[in-house]
């Protein structure tokens, strides 16, 4: 019988025979990049550090902290979720009432001239409308604020992950983050606006994390408790939930979001602060929304908040059998097909736009104006293939004056009173109406088929065209909208065969498409189920999420990892690779190493900041500062050197200063971390000759207790260490006890695959494969399969 094929593997250890140790050898050096793509441009990325640091500086100013510290630092970490809460919520729905209102006035003013007949006019207004908007998001994204552009989720999931770059939540980037939504949401383009709502969440939420500005004056004592990347990075997972909650008014489908899409460490307290914020928002949407119930959010109501509510009183067509489950399982299947597929594209368009955009401004702004051109004659001219249809006189939908076109569901067009057309009508509104009059039930004779499959063609290309460009751009809306075309599309292909109302199939459509796409399942569920506000569907909703995910897992990785490796974010994967099993922490520990003295001579840590990039320096001491032979001390940042040399509390000697003298010139706060992408340089630092003959005792302030492994362990394990407790710097120390007391410290960047197989390219054939289909494997299995037919007959 013939060999399976080599394409197809399973997600599972490769049993190989071990490596003979001759073979391990480096081939290169670390030349992993430190540089990503942040938003739109790149940017130099560095790594965040969650250790807890113990010196004697730092153990001193715990001891002295009495019990109203701790109080404080409890309530404002509550006070700070509840403000998180009302800002996120109010500034969502800013956004969703100004898209709402100006895309209305648009399609108001367009619908107006197409009823005069005057369809060039109508055009030309309708184009330039959209070109102009979408011009303005990126102006100001490209101009004031890069880090802005996209959906800002995997730069949040990144940060998350312990990377950290400069401006990703800075004030600049959220006021440009809210009026590029709202600009480029109201250009027609095919883009959402949830993504951008979990970026402009982190964003408020790590603004609190700041904890102050000295700059400004807008610091006191109680916030610099918050000046750490612990507390940093819990208020940014919070804030990045609410931003979910604000975008779709669901708060636990935000808690979860934030859960299993995003944070890479969880733990039970963050999730009831988690919680208690989303609940925050959800009052706050809910007060602007009985706020609007009395006509004050403009002439489009109420201020286009999401809800999609089928849970009608067509009881009927709600219910489902047994039998429908073959429908059901159709609808996953093709939706991660669909999904595995629009991931692929959009991975190689978005290289394409990374090329042009790369090349400056101009060409970011052409890119723009080319989409917004090819978006809007779609958008303008497709409808023009559809027949005018009679307005509905029954169902959900029915109006009493036999006209439909006050409803704000249907589009009269090009057509005659009375009637509708339905492509512009899901053309011609913003996503959030489309999606409601796809997901409404009793609507089975709505649309044409030939119109669905238009519609459907045009939204998956135009979604998979619109995200590159530099504006702040979602994929969530898009691919729900997307999602219920295809699935009313299935819906009307089986005909009598399905018993299932259109307007469910709809949401199983998006369901799957969403599975099929951004890969997460219990989230998802709970979104839609919130949108939709119908329990009843959860059994469906979750099967067909369940198999979407898994069939789309065998092609591709989901939209926002493809996306993280495309960027160079150097993200940590939560399993560890097999060869990572037949490497020790010895083997990929690169050198050389740069250690201090317990006491050095000030111009040499000078001279090794203005060498070297390191940030973290091992301190040994030797005698007569140890007894006996060499000792590791401990880890010294670049950052706490850097405010030593800067104070100049230098010594004429080389001898070890006394506590006294420590507590006297040096405060904690002095060594608090600064917000997100601000750091101290050496170049900075301007010493005196003199000052450079002194010397400076690093032990008062060397963490003296860093995480350390062992040479002779396997890089999985230390793995599992390094992400697990977020470090930053991982000590390398001998097995044996004769040589030096460090061997080298092991980085993020040295447990990535680019790093590893550069030094061990034989190991290229074990990396981790999950259950894939690659070029050519379909056709290699069909003829193993033929020939083992043939070999049996």
């Amino acid at each position: 019988m013939s060999s399976p094929p080599e394409d197809v593997t399973v997600g599972m250890e490769e049993e190989q025979r071990p490596l003979n140790r001759a073979l391990l050898h480096r081939s290169a050096t670390n030349n992993t990049s430190q540089v990503a793509m942040v938003g739109s441009n790149p940017c130099p990325i560095e790594s965040l550090d969650y250790e807890m640091i113990e010196n004697e500086l730092f153990d001193q100013n715990w001891r002295t902290r009495s019990k109203g510290d701790q109080v404080r630092y409890v309530v404002l970490k509550w006070a700070f979720c509840f403000a998180i809460g009302i800002l996120t919520g109010t500034v969502g729905f800013v956004i969703n009432l100004a898209v709402e209102n100006v895309a209305g006035f648009k399609h108001q003013a367009v619908s107006a001239l197409m009823d005069s007949t005057s369809y060039w006019t109508a055009f030309w207004v309708f184009a330039g409308g959209n070109l102009a908007l979408l011009l303005l998001a990126s102006s100001i994204t490209s101009f004031v604020s890069p880090a802005a552009g996209g959906s800002g989720i995997p730069e949040v999931k990144a940060y998350l992950n312990g990377v950290d770059a400069p401006n990703i939540f800075s004030l600049r980037t959220l006021a440009v983050k809210v009026v590029g939504n709202i600009a480029g949401v109201s250009s027609s383009l095919h883009v959402g606006k949830a993504g951008p709502m979990v970026h402009t969440g982190a964003c408020i939420a790590a603004i609190f994390g700041q904890g102050g500005s000295r700059k400004y004056g807008l610091t006191c004592r109680w916030l610099r408790y918050f000046k750490n990347d612990r507390d940093r990075r819990d208020l940014v997972t919070i804030g990045a939930g609410a931003g979910v909650a604000a975008a779709f008014r669901a708060p636990v489908g935000g808690v979860l979001f934030a859960l299993e899409s995003l944070s890479s460490w969880w733990r039970s307290a963050l999730i009831w602060r988690s919680f208690f914020t989303t609940a925050v928002v959800a009052v706050v949407l809910r007060l602007f929304i009985e706020l609007c119930a009395s006509g004050r959010c403009g002439m489009f109501g109420r201020g286009g908040l999401i809800m999609y509510d089928v849970s009608t009183i067509f009881d009927d067509l709600m219910t489902y059998h047994l039998k429908d489950i073959p429908t059901v399982i159709l609808i996953g299947v093709t939706g991660a097909l669909l999904g595995g597929l629009y991931n692929f594209l959009m991975i190689k368009v978005l290289r394409v736009y990374n090329a042009i955009n790369e090349r400056g401004g101009a060409h970011k702004l052409l890119l723009a104006a080319t989409v917004s051109m090819v978006t809007s004659c779609c958008v303008f001219g497709l409808p023009w293939l559809a027949p005018c249809r009679p307005c509905p006189t029954t169902g959900p939908l029915a109006s009493p004056d036999g006209t439909c076109h006050a409803l704000n569901r249907f589009r009269r067009f090009h057509c005659p009173a009375g009637h509708y057309n339905d492509l512009a009508s899901l053309f011609l509104n913003i996503n959030d109406d489309a999606i409601r009059n796809l997901y409404t039930t009793g609507t089975n004779d709505v649309y044409h088929p030939a119109s669905m499959a238009i519609f459907f063609v045009a939204s998956y290309a135009l979604g998979v065209l619109s995200y590159g460009v530099v504006a702040p751009s979602g994929l969530f809306v898009p691919i729900i909208l997307t999602g219920a075309t295809y699935g009313r599309l299935v819906a009307m292909l089986l005909g009598g065969r399905s018993g299932l109302d259109h307007g469910l199939v709809a949401i199983l459509g998006s369901a799957s498409f969403l599975g099929g796409t951004l890969r997460m399942t219990v989230s998802v569920c709970v979104i839609i189920l919130e949108l939709t506000n119908n329990l009843l569907l959860l059994p469906l909703v979750m099967l067909v999420l369940l198999i979407s995910k898994t069939v789309a897992d065998s092609f591709n990785s989901s939209i926002y990892d493809l996306i993280l490796r495309l960027k160079g974010l150097p993200h940590l994967d939560g399993h560890a690779e097999p060869y990572m099993r037949q490497l020790t922490v010895g083997d990929v520990v690169a050198g050389p190493l740069r250690s201090f003295g317990g006491v050095e001579k000030v111009g040499s840590v000078v001279h090794t900041l203005r060498t070297t990039g390191h940030h973290a320096f091992p301190v040994v001491d030797e005698p007569p500062f140890s007894p006996g032979p060499p000792v590791l001390y401990g880890l010294v940042l670049r950052a706490h050197l850097l405010v030593l040399l800067k104070k100049r509390e230098f010594l004429a000697a080389p001898e070890r200063c006394r506590k006294e003298y420590v507590a006297g010139r040096f405060q904690a706060e002095d060594f608090d971390k600064r917000g997100s992408g601000k750091q101290d340089a050496i170049a900075d630092v301007v010493l005196s000759p003199e000052e450079m003959e002194m010397y400076v005792d690093l032990h008062p302030f060397t963490n003296t207790s860093p995480y350390t492994v062992v040479e002779t362990m396997s890089l999985a394990k230390a793995l599992v260490l390094f992400r697990e407790v977020g470090l930053r710097h991982l000590l390398v120390v001998p097995k044996a006890c004769d040589r030096s007391p460090v061997v080298g410290i092991l980085t993020r960047h040295d447990f990535m695959p680019e790093h590893i197989l550069g030094l061990h390219p034989v190991l290229l054939k074990s990396r981790w494969k999950r259950l894939r289909w690659q070029r050519g494997a379909v056709a290699k299995y069909l003829r193993s399969l033929i020939e083992w037919v043939a070999n049996s007959g």
